[in-house]
């Protein structure tokens, strides 16, 4: 798979499988492709070559609603993350459901549950202004979590927020692969990865010159 962006190819020959409930870091220099690789990973971009398959489904081969229903099992945490400021912050990270028209007693109810599990109940009827940026991290990953997908991916979650605040986030993330989730972390930040070794067996997907490299064995 290949991807080419303002005439100059980012991405090239870059051949990867991720393992259902499996967990990799990806990682590389600032502008090597990491926001970019992730985006074919959820069909955001379509390659310029070859074949990028979701969940078994080749995107090129896809109609826009088969791609949405797609992105309903594929949770993203995005780098700039973004809120309706005029809502609560529990509508925000409840909007999924809503869009999705799951908004029912039930789904309320795995709401409250989610928004414990991220330490956010306090703040569930503030708005997203008030958030400091470790609670804004935690809210974006409840939001992508919130439909129950197989896939979370996140790009760069840790990268605003203190080390003691990594660390959370990083435990919330471990705790959603040994509920057999996929997950894929984009990052710079080596000490995450090294503090990740400990608990959990993670690969590490470096990007360098348009390509990806296996960096070692299992962490």
């Amino acid at each position: 798979m290949a991807y080419s962006y303002g005439g100059g190819e980012l991405l090239s020959d870059i051949s990867v499988k991720l393992a259902p409930g499996s967990f990799h870091f990806l990682t590389g220099p600032s502008g090597a492709g990491k926001t970019t690789l992730l985006k074919l990973c959820y069909g955001a971009l379509l390659p310029s070559a070859g074949t990028v398959r979701l969940l078994g489904a080749d995107v090129r081969t896809l109609e826009r609603d088969d791609i949405a229903m797609l992105r309903r099992r594929i949770g993203v945490v995005h780098q700039d993350v973004q809120f309706l400021d005029h809502l609560p912050v529990s509508e925000n990270i409840g909007l999924p459901l809503t869009v999705s028209g799951r908004g029912g007693d039930a789904e309320n109810s795995d709401l409250h549950e989610l928004m414990s599990w991220v330490g956010l109940t306090e703040r569930a009827n503030g708005f997203p202004p008030e958030l400091s940026g470790g609670e804004r991290q935690r809210a974006a990953l409840a939001r992508a979590v919130i439909m129950s997908p197989d896939i979370v991916l996140a790009d760069e979650p840790t990268g605003n927020v203190d080390w003691e605040m990594s660390q959370r986030l990083l435990h919330l993330l471990i705790e959603l692969n040994r509920m057999g989730k996929t997950v894929v972390i984009a990052t710079h930040d080596l000490s995450l990865i090294r503090a990740a070794k400990a608990q959990v067996q993670a690969r590490v997907l470096r990007i360098a010159n348009r390509r990806i490299q296996l960096a070692g064995a299992d962490l």
